[in-house]
């Protein structure tokens, strides 16, 4: 056995070896938000994948614009799913040194380099907290928004006196999405007088156009007066602040957008990779196509999904799409990733037409175009003449094997087998054992999953009712009033506007279902308007949704 097991380490040995050349270097840079007010500190923080040490690298281009408060860094090493990673972290407090759209430029590291950063920095505020110790404000990053667009909401709070137990109501708003966002802390110098700041941001998403009003929202705390001995609890006086109410003008969809996803956005990428480069692809061979499409300002569960036309001598065998949401300085960031194998099933020559994804640009109020090219391909090789199966789909891991499939020889010394039969019990009682926990665990634990899987399964078709009510279009507001009606009364076999209508036995809602079903399939040239639909469904949500709940637990500051 002492062989087996040096043989064993030494291939574990190899395998991490080979695991850790195959991570990539790279340095990057980030900063913890996009706009700074002169006097203000921000974060900078200097990042490298590949255990470079980050100290040592060349801080100089940033001394023109900016000055540099203090510096601490941390490092990370971590094995996870067979994956080794370690990277290291350099965290800078930063203030400029002036007004204007600065730059954080490359920063280099043996022979890498850092991303370029942009920066905005305001003049310094004027003094408008006057002689008091405590300031609690609001604002949006803009006075409209377009519909199911993102505006930022920022709640601000400045102090100059220590305070425990700080706390935030919770935002609620009606018709639009709200998705809190990474708070911020950072040091402010106004007249001369240093504060504390610390910033709660929002993405919101209106749903429907019109105004949308951001109600007053309270900051509440406890004065620090410090303990003077070890029974003093440090109790001080009670401060509470209200910020005034915001009203925001929600645009509707222009009419002159196309009949297609309707996309407000301050960027839209999109961007196309092969497993296999398609030039060299023959018949019989698969490569997997891979389109990601990035909007920033947008959610990654409002991004479209590719469609894959097909075409004779050609097979497409999509996988499931990843959707995802991230944060960035500016707020949400939104992804979709769709994957497709690609199959000649005979040679030639063959033509992937243009994808073009509209979307309206909110910086400049036009319409833009997201592209890929058209691609051609010349198939070669005489492969099979029979379509080929589709591709096997990622196998789920193996299910642990309570019992081996087939007897295993073991080698028995003497002629007694007692003591073998004896193991064999112990260990497959010790197997039961385990089984007869797992299935109890998991089944302890599905119910409050499937319900918060249900929870989030309606917000999401929510959603997607009011966006197809707000662009008129009946065919989508058929759907996703019926998955939203089946995951609101958890009735999963719901599968008609008819079931809808009785579930809830309403009479707005039969009157506006029936509009839409008249819509659908005896009127189809006239426009169709969903505010009665969305007006019903909203009203029949509030009143499912509103017994039995109590307020909302206030949101806690981080602390400084």
């Amino acid at each position: 056995m002492k062989p087996i097991g040096r043989a064993l380490g030494a291939l574990c040995i190899v395998v991490l070896t080979l695991a850790a050349s195959a991570s990539w270097a790279a340095i990057s840079a980030s900063l913890d938000r996009s706009r700074a007010a002169l006097g203000d500190t921000l974060r900078l923080t200097i990042s490298a994948t590949d255990g470079e040490d980050v100290a040592d690298i060349d801080l100089a281009p940033l001394a023109a614009d900016f000055e540099i408060l203090g510096r601490s860094s941390s490092s990370k090493t971590s094995y996870i799913n067979g994956q080794f990673s370690s990277s290291r972290e350099l965290l800078l407090d930063i203030t400029p040194r002036r007004e204007g759209n600065l730059a954080i430029p490359p920063l280099r590291l043996d022979g890498q380099s850092t991303n370029a950063l942009a920066l905005r920095v305001g003049p310094p505020p004027q003094g408008s907290a006057g002689d008091q110790d405590l300031v609690f404000e609001a604002e949006l990053d803009r006075p409209e928004v377009y519909v199911q667009g993102q505006v930022i909401l920022t709640l601000r709070l400045q102090q100059a006196i220590n305070l425990d137990d700080r706390s935030i109501t919770q935002l609620q708003l009606d018709n639009a999405f709200v998705r809190p966002l990474e708070q911020n802390s950072f040091q402010r110098t106004i007249n001369g007088r240093n504060w504390l700041v610390h910033e709660v941001r929002y993405a919101i998403f209106p749903e429907q156009s019109g105004t949308l009003e951001i109600p007053a929202q309270t900051f509440a705390a406890r004065e620090s007066s410090g303990r003077r001995s070890l029974f003093d609890m440090g109790g001080g006086r009670q401060v509470r602040r209200s910020t005034e109410p915001l009203v925001i003008e929600v645009l509707p969809r222009p009419d002159s957008y196309p009949a297609a996803e309707w996309l407000p956005a301050s960027r839209l990428t999109l961007e196309e990779s092969w497993s296999t480069p398609p030039e060299q692809l023959q018949v019989g061979e698969s490569a997997t196509r891979t389109i990601t499409i990035v909007g920033d300002g947008l959610q990654g569960a409002q991004l479209p999904p590719i469609m894959f036309p097909p075409a004779d001598g050609l097979k497409y065998y999509p996988d499931q799409p990843v959707i995802s949401d991230s944060e960035t300085p500016t707020g949400l960031q939104g992804m979709r990733v769709d994957s497709v194998a690609v199959v000649p099933t005979k040679a030639g020559h063959y033509r992937i037409p243009e994808l073009r994804i509209p979307w309206w640009d909110t910086r400049s109020n036009e319409l833009r175009y997201a592209v890929l090219p058209a691609r051609e391909l010349d198939i070669s090789g005489t492969g099979p003449a029979t379509t080929p199966a589709a591709p096997a789909p990622a196998a789920a891991p193996a299910p642990v094997a309570l019992a081996p499939s087939a007897p295993t020889t073991i080698p028995i010394i003497g002629g007694d087998s007692r003591p073998w039969q004896i193991a064999s019990a112990v260990t497959g009682t010790g197997w039961l054992v385990t089984l007869l926990y797992l299935l109890w665990s998991r089944r302890k634990r599905s119910a409050p999953a499937a319900a918060a899987v249900a929870d989030t399964g309606e917000k999401k078709a929510f959603k997607a009712l009011l966006a197809a009510c707000d662009a008129g279009d009946p065919q989508r507001a058929r759907q996703a009033t019926i998955q939203w009606a089946a995951a609101l009364l958890s009735q999963p076999g719901m599968a008609s506007l008819a079931r809808v209508g009785a579930a809830f036995g309403d009479t707005a809602l039969d009157t506006a279902l029936a509009a839409l079903n008249a819509s659908l399939y005896r009127d189809r040239q006239a426009a169709w308007d969903g505010a009665a639909l969305a007006a019903a469904c909203q009203r029949l949500r509030a009143q499912h949704r509103g017994g039995g709940r109590g307020e909302p637990a206030p949101l806690q500051l981080y602390p400084a």
